[in-house]
């Protein structure tokens, strides 16, 4: 789908995790695996997937990109990362390229783009204004930058209901996390619409 004009991004810090070519090269062995994709690109996002980081700042989250190691939960390279991510202050920093695959959702991350809030709980980030505008401001300026519907931005939680899903290992079919639940997406998705259209 092509690039359209977006609504302004938040001011935005480039924070970039390493991403040479060891780590491309276990992205798209990885893509190969669960996708059966050979490429290490993002080259037509269709999904926005919300995260809270279960830390207390952008930092201990760029600190926990950066390493390409296996993750703890899957014991697989590339490391995890997601694109951007937006502090308790509201600033927002850029880990990836948006046209790089990140490993941040199981099932999606061959079409999703990927923002880390930082917190321990939807309810937290939501409460802290500065942050929750931030947040919805820059779901919206990736969503509309790519075409994407607000009904394709979606919390970590409901990855194994979306249409898009595709994991072709079997034991991460059902896999998930608890961050972002529907019930929780339905007031972002309802406050990303009262921002307006693209």
């Amino acid at each position: 789908m092509p690039i359209i004009a977006a609504p302004e991004p938040p001011p935005i810090v480039q924070r970039l995790v390493p991403y040479g070519e060891a780590r491309r090269a276990d992205m798209a062995a990885y893509a190969r695996r669960h996708y059966g994709i050979d490429d290490w690109r993002l080259r037509d996002p269709r999904v926005v997937v919300l995260h809270f980081t279960v830390n207390g700042s952008l930092r201990a989250t760029y600190d926990a990109f950066a390493p390409n190691r296996p993750d703890p939960e899957l014991g697989e390279r590339p490391g995890v990362c997601a694109h951007l991510g937006v502090g308790r202050d509201g600033t927002v920093w850029q880990f990836a390229r948006l046209s790089f695959m990140c490993r941040h959702t199981v099932g999606l991350n061959h079409v999703a783009l990927g923002v880390e809030a930082v917190g321990f709980s939807a309810a937290e980030i939501r409460a802290n204004r500065r942050q929750y505008r931030a947040t919805l401001r820059t779901l919206q300026w990736l969503r509309c930058r790519s075409r994407i519907p607000v009904a394709d931005v979606i919390g970590h939680n409901e990855n194994r209901e979306h249409r898009l899903h595709r994991e072709r290992v079997a034991r991460l079919r059902t896999q998930t996390h608890g961050d972002w639940t529907r019930a929780q997406m339905r007031l972002v998705r309802r406050d990303l619409r009262a921002l307006g259209a693209c």
